[in-house]
């Protein structure tokens, strides 16, 4: 015999329902994924999920804990189309659901979900994830970067004691440049395997500041893990670019269908358009107009290069206006 429970139903026969169920009344429970938390049914040892693809990650993880909780041996049996059919995300999912499988996989299972749907901004200002994770040193080297950009922008008369600034006043450490492309810029799981190394490598790389040290972080990949792909070797050069685009006022670069647009800093009232890194920027633009355009849209200026086919070629353009500034 059978029994039906799902959420629509009142809450004195949902959970007579479940009780019945629990006591041995009857034989199989159907249900929607109402049972994934807050039961345990220790006689319960097999559990079909209908369209399994159609599931998060940690959704399957806890529909499979609901069977195997006594010293029974439980089944899970994981309903979807062909494989050939469905989204790469969704095979993904399938196949991690079917790999960790033994006691204390959560951790595995979390990680893998945290590689599925990504983890945020890695190269940029806007994060997502468990911020405490970031580290007090990171915290503070926020901290520290957003209390000078209120220095430089919302204050600035308030605390300088000259009515005009200097024009080298201004500092790049009081931006962060986020980087927004096609380009693949990734540690695939080919070269990497391990998830949680993945994540360990990402962090060290966000917070490498210098050129010696991604030298050395380069050079401890290619002694670990062999040469580097194409796409690891790009995710390097997008490091060194977001120095030198912090460097020449950028708060936003947008590098695709071929073309780099690098948004200057949007406080129009800035220290930054007084420096004279500013103005040895527009004096490079209007010798090199054939390969450089600065443009203006929605009160917002603008830096455009086309021709720009890979991560190289944008490293190189921005690296002859970066040396114009020294």
């Amino acid at each position: 015999t059978s029994v039906v429970a799902h959420g629509q139903m009142d809450p004195a026969a949902l959970e007579k329902t479940m009780l019945d169920f629990i006591s041995g009344d009857y034989d199989v429970l159907i249900s929607t994924t109402i049972i994934e938390s807050g039961l345990d049914i220790p006689n319960a040892n097999t559990i079909i999920i209908n369209n399994a693809h159609m599931f998060g990650l940690s959704d399957l993880h806890q529909l499979r804990g609901r069977v195997g909780r006594s010293n029974k041996k439980a089944f899970c049996y994981l309903m979807a189309p062909p494989l050939e059919g469905l989204t790469q995300e969704a095979r993904r999912r399938l196949k991690a659901i079917e790999e960790f499988s033994e006691l204390g996989s959560g951790f595995s299972i979390a990680m893998q979900d945290l590689d599925i749907r990504g983890a945020g901004n890695m190269l940029g200002a806007e994060q997502s994830g468990f911020i405490a994770d970031i580290g007090f040193e990171t915290y503070h080297k926020i901290l520290d970067e957003a209390m000078q950009e209120l220095r430089d922008e919302e204050f600035a008369e308030v605390l300088t004691t000259d009515a005009t600034p200097k024009p080298n006043e201004w500092k790049p450490n009081s931006i962060d440049c986020h980087v927004e492309t096609d380009l693949e810029l990734l540690i695939p799981d080919s070269y990497v395997s391990s998830v949680p190394e993945r994540m360990r490598l990402y962090r060290e790389l966000d917070s490498i500041s210098i050129p010696q040290e991604l030298d050395a972080f380069e050079y401890k990949l290619k002694d670990r893990f062999g040469n580097l792909p194409q796409q690891v070797k790009e995710l390097l050069s997008v490091v060194e670019l977001r120095w030198m685009l912090k460097s020449l006022g950028m708060e936003k670069v947008i590098i695709k269908n071929e073309q780099l647009t690098g948004y200057f800093i949007a406080n129009q009232v800035s220290a930054f358009y007084r420096s004279n890194t500013f103005a040895n920027i527009i004096g490079f633009i209007q010798h090199n107009p054939k390969k450089f355009q600065l443009k203006e849209q929605r009160e917002k200026l603008m830096l455009v290069c086309k021709d720009v086919k890979s991560m190289d070629e944008a490293l190189l353009m921005v690296k002859q206006i970066y040396e114009s500034t020294r």
